[in-house]
């Protein structure tokens, strides 16, 4: 399952989401709404649809913490993170607006609260 909230002419994500495999199925949603929420919550879904009891995240190294804060709002099985195996080779204003983004995103889902 990937979630693709990206714009219908990112070339990495159309080819994931066309990956043709006997080992496996991939399933590519878009979130509504596009965000981490809106990730959590088909998530969710899908756990109740399928009766999975857990889900594993995987996301960039920096969005974990927030994104296991909002998929436990909405997701009440195990949730497992794992890091997208990637440096980083940001400036320091990349990781200072990176920092910023994370710090805001964890008041917002702080106010939304659980789903």
């Amino acid at each position: 399952m990937l979630s693709n909230p990206y714009w219908k002419g990112d070339r990495k994500m159309a080819d994931f989401c066309a990956i043709q495999d006997p080992r496996f199925t991939v399933t590519c949603v878009p979130p509504q709404p596009s965000t981490t929420r809106g990730e959590a919550l088909f998530t969710r879904d899908l756990a109740a649809q399928h009766g999975w009891t857990s889900v594993m995240v995987i996301s960039w190294r920096y969005h974990l913490p927030r994104a296991r804060y909002i998929f436990s709002q909405c997701f009440d099985g195990e949730i497992v993170m794992r890091p997208v195996p990637r440096d980083y080779d940001f400036s320091f204003a990349q990781w200072e607006y990176t920092y910023l983004y994370q710090t805001f995103g964890f008041v917002k889902a702080f106010f939304q609260g659980r789903s």
